[in-house]
C-alpha cells in the first residue's frame, strides 16, 4: 500500500471513528451553539489530539504506557463519568446564555448577543477539557493497535508508516469536527431562543446519562 493510499485509508477510519454522535459530539454541538465556531473547533481539536496521542502510543509500541493506562481502566472511566455528569448537571442548572443576553439588554439578532464567540482563553479551556476527557478512554489504544495490525498484517509497520497512519486518522477526525461545527454554526443563527434552550437541556440530560453509564462501567 502506497503512502497516499495508507493516509487516505487512515483518514477514512478517523472519520468513521469521529462521526457517531456520542458524548463528545453532544458537547461539541452545545459549545458551538453557546460559544460559536471557535468553541466547537476547540472541542474537536482536543478530541482529535487525544486520539492522536493514543494512536502514537499504539503505533510506536510504547507497551509500558499502554499497560499502565489499561491497568487503571476503571479509575479513568470513573473520572470520565464524573466529568460528564458534572458537565450535564451544570448545563441543566445554569441560566440560558440567551436569557442572560436579553437580561443585559443585548439585542437578540437570532440569539447571538453574548453567544457570538468565546475568547482565546475560553477556547484553550475547551480544548484542554476535551483532550482530558478523550484521554480518560485508554481502550482507544486497543482500537488503534487493531487498526495498525489490519493495515500492516505482515508486521512491516515502520515508524514512518505509523506516523502516516496516525496523521491520517487525525486529519479524518478533524474533517468531521469541522463539518459538524460548520453545520451547527449555520443552524445556530436560525434557531430561536426557545429551541436553543430545549437543545441545551437535551444535551445536558444526554451528557449526564453518558456520565452515569461511565460510572457504572467503573464500579
Amino acid at each position: 500500500m502506497s503512502t497516499t493510499s495508507l493516509f487516505l485509508t487512515a483518514a477514512g477510519v478517523g472519520l468513521a471513528i469521529a462521526a457517531p454522535v456520542g458524548p463528545m459530539g453532544m458537547l461539541c454541538i452545545r459549545r458551538t451553539l453557546t460559544g460559536g465556531p471557535r468553541a466547537g473547533l476547540a472541542i474537536g481539536f482536543g478530541i482529535a489530539t487525544g486520539d492522536a496521542v493514543y494512536g502514537l502510543i499504539a503505533a510506536l509500541g510504547l507497551v509500558g504506557i499502554s499497560q499502565f493506562m489499561l491497568a487503571y481502566d476503571r479509575p479513568l472511566h470513573l473520572l470520565a463519568g464524573l466529568f460528564l455528569l458534572y458537565l450535564g448537571v451544570r448545563t441543566l442548572l445554569q441560566k440560558s446564555p440567551v436569557d442572560a443576553a436579553n437580561g443585559n439588554g443585548e439585542s437578540s439578532n437570532g440569539g447571538t448577543g453574548q453567544l457570538a464567540q468565546i475568547g482565546r482563553a475560553g477556547a484553550l479551556r475547551a480544548y484542554a477539557s476535551s483532550l482530558l476527557l478523550t484521554l480518560t478512554n485508554p481502550q482507544t489504544v486497543i482500537m488503534f493497535a487493531a487498526l495498525f495490525t489490519t493495515l500492516a498484517p505482515r508486521g512491516a509497520f515502520s515508524s514512518s508508516i505509523a506516523l502516516t497512519t496516525v496523521g491520517g486518522v487525525f486529519c479524518g477526525s478533524i474533517a468531521w469536527w469541522c463539518f459538524l461545527v460548520t453545520v451547527v454554526s449555520f443552524a445556530r443563527h436560525a434557531i430561536g431562543s426557545k429551541l436553543r434552550v430545549a437543545i441545551d437541556k437535551a444535551v445536558g440530560l444526554t451528557l449526564a446519562a453518558f456520565g452515569i453509564v461511565e460510572i457504572r462501567r467503573a464500579l
